[in-house]
């Protein structure tokens, strides 16, 4: 058979599939550790609920993913999952969907698993955003998740170390509002304001403006310079405050400031 028929004819079958994302329209990744719960209780022993080194490994494949060929603008992490926000105009591979997917997933677990020693796996999703509000909205949805589930842990974790079952600990917990949570954690010497931000709020990284300054060897003459900086923010803002850091980051890369 001539090659070029055969090609063209196995072409069509291999991009039968092939789907692109819209362009005009926000586009967020969300990575998620595959199997991370079996790595973290049995091949990994971490510090319950919470792990620096574990913190350490996502923040390190975060920074990783926001320089590996995309234009990213913001990444967010938290437990075993992160989200990165892709510039509106960033047309990397023709915003092929298989690509996005495959090439994501493929540097988040080859950092992961370069940093930590461990073999990992993250798994991929795309969510397009129509508009700002769904962007600022989307993130506040991930913090929110992140206060949910470390409020569970640690209350969690509190009960087992006092010699509460598995199985009894989650009775106990489930239903119960948040100021009872609170006060669980009270009674055990835990006030759960005091924690480390990165463990209720999540870890954020963007790009700053920032001022520099050198000195020209040539010219004998002090010389400065902007340049645009990836900061990583374990301090993360909640709630309206959250809101508008998102917004300002959008703000500067629409006046192509990132």
């Amino acid at each position: 058979m001539d090659f070029d028929i055969l090609d063209n004819r196995m072409r069509h079958f291999e991009q039968s599939l092939d789907r692109t994302m819209l362009e005009g329209v926000y586009l967020v990744a969300r990575l998620d550790g595959h199997g991370f719960t079996r790595l973290t209780k049995v091949e990994w022993d971490l510090e319950k609920p919470f792990d620096i080194k574990f913190r350490d490994a996502m923040v390190e494949t975060t920074r990783h993913l926001m320089d590996c060929g995309f234009r990213m603008i913001y990444g967010y992490t938290q437990s075993d999952e992160i989200s990165l926000l892709f510039h509106l105009d960033d047309n990397t591979f023709g915003r092929k969907e298989r690509k996005l997917l495959s090439i994501l997933s493929g540097v988040a677990s080859a950092a992961f698993t370069k940093y930590t020693g461990i073999l990992a796996f993250f798994d991929n999703r795309l969510v397009p955003l129509p508009n700002q509000e769904c962007v600022v909205d989307y993130f506040r949805w991930r913090q929110e998740d992140a206060h949910r589930n470390s409020l569970n842990s640690h209350c969690y974790w509190a009960l087992r170390k006092i010699g509460i079952s598995a199985s009894e600990a989650q009775k106990r917990l489930s239903g119960i509002p948040n100021s009872e949570k609170h006060e669980i954690l009270l009674q055990n010497g835990i006030n759960y304001n005091d924690l480390p931000l990165w463990q209720t709020r999540g870890v954020g990284m963007y790009y700053r403006t920032e001022q520099r300054h050198g000195f020209n060897p040539v010219t004998s003459e002090a010389t400065s310079f902007t340049r645009n900086v990836l900061h990583i923010n374990n301090d993360l803002p909640i709630g309206q405050e959250y809101s508008e850091l998102i917004m300002t980051i959008l703000k500067m890369a629409n006046e192509e400031k990132i």
